[in-house]
C-alpha cells in the first residue's frame, strides 16, 4: 500500500482545512500524486538546499495528522520551495536526475523522465507560490488502491 499524496498551494492559515479535507486538490491550486513520501520529499529538500538528509527529514516532518493513521499534512521548507521556483530548466533537469538516482526512487523503479516531469511540476506550483505569497503543502494519506475490500 503506498501514499495518495495532494500538492497545494495556500495560505498558512488554510493547515487545518486542508488535513480535513478528503481531496485538497479540489479546493487549493495544485496536484495528485501516487507513491511519494515524507522521505522523497526530504530527498528534494536535502538537494535543494545542499542539508543532510536526516536533517531535511526533520524539516519535512508532519505539520499536522488527523490522527496517526493519517491524513498527515506538511509544509515544504520556504527555502526549498524559492530555490524550486528560481530554478531554470536545465537546473531542475539536474536535480531530477539527481533525484531519480537515489534510493527511494530507485527502489521503487521511478523512469528518470517522471521524476524530471514531478520536479517541473513541483517548481511550477512552487512559482504560484511565491507569486501569491503562499506555501505548499503535501497532503498524505495511505492510498487503499488494490487494497482487498
Amino acid at each position: 500500500m503506498g501514499m495518495r499524496v495532494n500538492v497545494v498551494v495556500a495560505d498558512l492559515e488554510d493547515a487545518g482545512a486542508i488535513i480535513e479535507s478528503s481531496k485538497p486538490v479540489e479546493e487549493w491550486k495544485g496536484f495528485e500524486a501516487r507513491g511519494l513520501d515524507q522521505a522523497k520529499f526530504a530527498m528534494l529538500h536535502a538537494l535543494l538546499s545542499g542539508e543532510l538528509f536526516d536533517e531535511a527529514l526533520a524539516e519535512c516532518g508532519p505539520v499536522y495528522a488527523a490522527d496517526e493513521d493519517g491524513p498527515w499534512l506538511m509544509k515544504l521548507p520556504g527555502d526549498s520551495v524559492d530555490r524550486l521556483a528560481r530554478l531554470e530548466e536545465e537546473a531542475l533537469d539536474a536535480i531530477g536526475e539527481e533525484l531519480a538516482a537515489t534510493e527511494a526512487f530507485e527502489e521503487e523503479g521511478w523512469p528518470v523522465d517522471e521524476v524530471k516531469d514531478l520536479v517541473a511540476t513541483l517548481a511550477d506550483l512552487a512559482g504560484v507560490a511565491r507569486a501569491q505569497g503562499r506555501a505548499m503543502f503535501v497532503w498524505m494519506t495511505q492510498d487503499d488502491v488494490g487494497a482487498p475490500t
